[in-house]
């Protein structure tokens, strides 16, 4: 990924949590040392030189926690900065990392619902272990955001449990036995906007690279009962991508 080259005074504001940064890019480029100490009045220790990104947030929100607790979390969850807004619920789901998925989906559903879009992956980052932990209960909770009038809270419904995911542990048991998903991925076949159909695709195709007879199944079955939808031709397609033409052609034979 190419570096994008930012001005000192930008850097020095997205360091100091004054702007949300547009694009991953810029995000790398914040020095997190100076941002946690800009939200503790300087009280926050220094972070470790080696630590990655992720590994970064999760610090930062410890150490906010730490400072002060649920209290200052909340607050942080409205902040201008969409890392800010990233610390909050890493460690608001840290605190909460012992409670019901029902309850972890009611804390991070506003950063599901952000308008930012890396706030949006830090949301499922964080919560993605704790509802893989629980993993039967979890889809069940999930269940009915794939209907939610928001689409980035039926994006989020399929993105967090994706098997393989990026920036995460794979999750072993839909690794092998996919079928688990179901209840997430049937209402989402046919979902119209593409940022949520993505999350679909690459949910099957993770499970692809484990269990492509299934996934390719599951892909004939849907375009067999709706040829002529083009959002689950679009999903499929991306699905099967992993697989080669020829399994693509044989799950898509019905399109037009």
């Amino acid at each position: 990924m190419p570096r994008v080259m930012i001005s000192p005074e930008q850097r020095k504001n997205l360091s100091e949590g004054k702007e949300a940064a547009p694009t991953l890019q810029h995000a790398l480029q914040i020095d997190f040392s100076v941002l946690l100490n800009t939200l503790t009045d300087n009280r926050a220790r220094p972070l470790p030189d080696k630590a990655g990104f992720i590994e970064k947030m999760h610090l930062c929100a410890a150490a906010l926690n730490n400072d002060g607790g649920i209290p200052l979390l909340n607050r942080l969850s409205h902040h201008v900065s969409d890392t800010v807004r990233g610390f909050a619920v890493f460690g608001l789901i840290s605190h909460y990392k012992n409670d019901t998925p029902e309850t972890l989906l009611e804390i991070v559903r506003p950063f599901a619902a952000d308008p930012h879009f890396a706030v949006r992956e830090w949301a499922w980052i964080a919560a993605r272990p704790c509802l893989a932990a629980s993993l039967t209960q979890s889809i069940k909770a999930l269940t009915p955001w794939t209907a939610d009038n928001d689409l980035n809270i039926r994006r989020f419904a399929v993105e967090v449990l994706r098997p393989r995911g990026v920036w995460c542990q794979h999750i072993r048991p839909l690794r092998e036995n996919p079928e688990q998903g179901l209840p997430l991925l049937e209402p989402m076949r046919s979902e119209t906007t593409r940022y949520a159909q993505d999350s679909v695709a690459n949910w099957l195709n993770d499970a692809a690279k484990d269990q492509p007879e299934w996934v390719t199944a599951l892909c004939r079955k849907w375009t067999e009962e709706a040829p002529e939808n083009k959002a689950t031709r679009r999903i499929v397609r991306r699905a099967l991508r992993s697989l080669g033409p020829e399994k693509e052609k044989s799950s898509t034979s019905g399109e037009k």
